[in-house]
């Protein structure tokens, strides 16, 4: 037999192992295969954060990378300490029980009761808490509010802090942190800067012009 004719034969019985091994499989679509995933494709893929997002988490974690929450809001009601830090304990046992009450824990003084609230002689207003001068009596006035007034500060010597409820400003000594009362603005006084420093008394302490020198 020749060669030729043995091949064809061969072809025509269905011999070649090729077209049966791939029929099974070309009469299934394309839909009922199953892909298994690799292990890669398998595996969660991490979160990827953006360059603000990233900033934003390092700032809120600390040293030990746990997370505090509210710290882009700093804020907060504790205004930062000046230079003059002492701890609760050293305040208490130089400051009376009533300065201690109103200067460290923010306590406010009865209205009319305080020591400054009708006094204008001339001289400064210092820290009661840590000695910095807070006050000239030249901007101090009489608002009939209670407490000792005054339309500004000596510069750098008062710090603002806006309370939690944003309601009133809170004014501390700059230097101690000493709480003094709260600054409120557009009263319609009739003073250089429209403002009143509402102060306890017992936040200050007065030295008169004749002792500055």
């Amino acid at each position: 037999m020749g060669v030729h004719r043995l091949l064809r034969l061969r072809m025509a019985s269905g011999s070649c192992p090729c077209p049966a091994a791939l029929a099974p499989h070309a009469a299934r679509p394309l839909s009922a295969l199953r892909l298994a995933p690799s292990p890669a494709a398998a595996r969660p893929r991490p979160a990827v954060l953006s360059c603000r997002a990233h900033a934003a988490a390092s700032v809120s974690r600390g040293a030990a990378g746990r997370r505090f929450p509210g710290v882009a809001a700093m804020s907060s009601s504790t205004p930062p300490p000046g230079p003059v830090q002492k701890s609760e304990e050293e305040w208490q046992a130089i400051l009376t029980p009533e300065q201690f009450n109103i200067l460290r824990r923010k306590g406010t003084e009865y209205p009319g009761t305080g020591e400054y609230d009708k006094f204008f002689d001339e001289g400064i207003y210092e820290c009661a808490g840590c000695g910095t001068p807070l006050y000239k009596s030249s901007t101090k006035f009489n608002s009939g509010c209670g407490w000792p007034a005054f339309y500004e500060g000596l510069p750098g010597a008062i710090k603002q802090t806006p309370d939690p409820d944003g309601r009133r400003t809170e004014i501390t000594c700059a230097a101690c942190g000493g709480h003094l009362g709260h600054i409120f603005k557009g009263e319609g006084f009739k003073t250089p800067t429209n403002e009143r420093h509402c102060v306890n008394s017992i936040s200050l302490k007065f030295i008169p012009a004749s002792d500055e020198a």
